[in-house]
């Protein structure tokens, strides 16, 4: 969860032979429907490698057309045009997702990490 700042998360990619297909989400205005009352209103999302290199960023997920066909025909499409999505593949390593609000926007936001089929 974030509440002010940056949100940093870390993720693995395993060992697999190849790459790996994700969708990163970061969720802030759909939080209000279970009960957050401080959501954050419009979350920003980086993809970083080990190095720290952007992998590829996103602000309002429907803004690239192909990201959001890939990302809806996942069945992860985030519920809020504001919130932000990526779909990758990505090499085994470590990354770090980064989540902050737009225009220094706080509020509470969530970070998730799909590994798809």
């Amino acid at each position: 969860m974030y509440s002010g700042g940056a949100l940093i998360s870390g993720f693995i990619v395993g060992n697999n032979i190849g790459a790996s297909k994700v969708v990163v989400r970061a969720i802030g205005p759909s939080l209000a429907q279970s009960g957050v009352t401080n959501p954050l209103l419009d979350p920003t999302l980086e993809l970083r490698d080990n190095n720290g290199a952007l992998v590829i960023a996103d602000d309002n997920w429907q803004d690239n057309a192909s990201q959001a066909a890939q990302i809806s025909a996942s069945g992860l499409a985030p519920a809020n045009p504001l919130e932000s999505a990526v779909a990758t593949s990505l090499v085994p390593g470590t990354y770090t997702a980064i989540v902050a609000g737009k225009n220094g926007g706080a509020g509470i936001g969530l970070v998730e990490v799909y590994n798809l089929p």
